[in-house]
């Protein structure tokens, strides 16, 4: 068994070449976690998107650019590539074919936020349906409704832009009132969140996949009383 001085140079050196965006070390790294029994899971989400949140913190603060981004997209998708056929995701968080909806609303273009998301719910085995930024919102209700899928998620990073939240919430929840809606961005808060009706709310990337599927149950806990 790897001991966990190990797994953690492991995870640091993930997080550090998709930040490098060194596609080849991020390669190296994810066979020689899967090597050493290294839980892939915890690869994915400590190494790669762990690195992926610098980056993200990177471009909020300008010191990366949308080219810098694609290529830390690279690198990490090189990793998830190698890493996520081995995923054994715990039954807490088993996708069992569940989907989701997931963009940017309408008047906000800031989607790294949006993609952070994308990638966990990707990594945990969902099927993601990512409809970009400045999405229209009758979008959300279209795709939801194609799709079928069991929540849909919104983001936003302006105050001026999560006000949309607000109208197409009731528009999703008008076509199906089973389906769960979570949001999130910057702007938001916990209060804001059940202020416009949503379901559920992330304040960060990594936790989005745990709080998606506690809103599942207390829709299925509902529906069965």
């Amino acid at each position: 068994m790897v001991s966990r001085e190990r797994t953690q140079e492991l995870l640091r050196g993930l997080q550090d070449a998709v930040v490098a965006y060194d596609e080849e070390r991020v390669a190296e790294l994810s066979k020689a976690a899967l090597e050493e029994s290294v839980d892939a899971y915890e690869a994915v989400m400590s190494g790669l998107a762990a690195g992926m949140e610098k980056v993200g913190e990177l471009y909020v603060k300008q010191e990366y650019f949308v080219p810098e981004l694609l290529l830390c997209s690279d690198a990490l998708y090189a990793g998830l590539d190698i890493l996520r056929p081995q995923i054994k995701v715990d039954k807490e968080m088993a996708p069992v074919n569940r989907q989701i909806v997931i963009g940017t609303v309408e008047g906000d273009i800031h989607d790294i936020g949006k993609n952070l998301v994308k990638v966990m719910f990707e990594a945990a085995g969902w099927i993601v349906h990512d409809l970009g930024s400045d999405v229209k919102l009758e979008r959300f209700v279209e795709e939801q409704l194609r799709t079928n899928s069991d929540i849909v998620g919104l983001s936003a990073l302006m105050t001026t832009s999560m006000l949309a939240m607000q109208k197409v919430i009731p528009m999703i929840r008008a076509q199906d009132l089973n389906v769960a809606i979570m949001v999130g961005g910057a702007p938001l808060t916990r209060d804001t969140a059940k202020l416009y009706g949503a379901d559920g709310y992330a304040d960060n990337a990594g936790d989005a996949v745990r709080q998606a599927v506690k809103m599942l149950d207390r829709k299925r806990e509902g529906q069965a009383t």
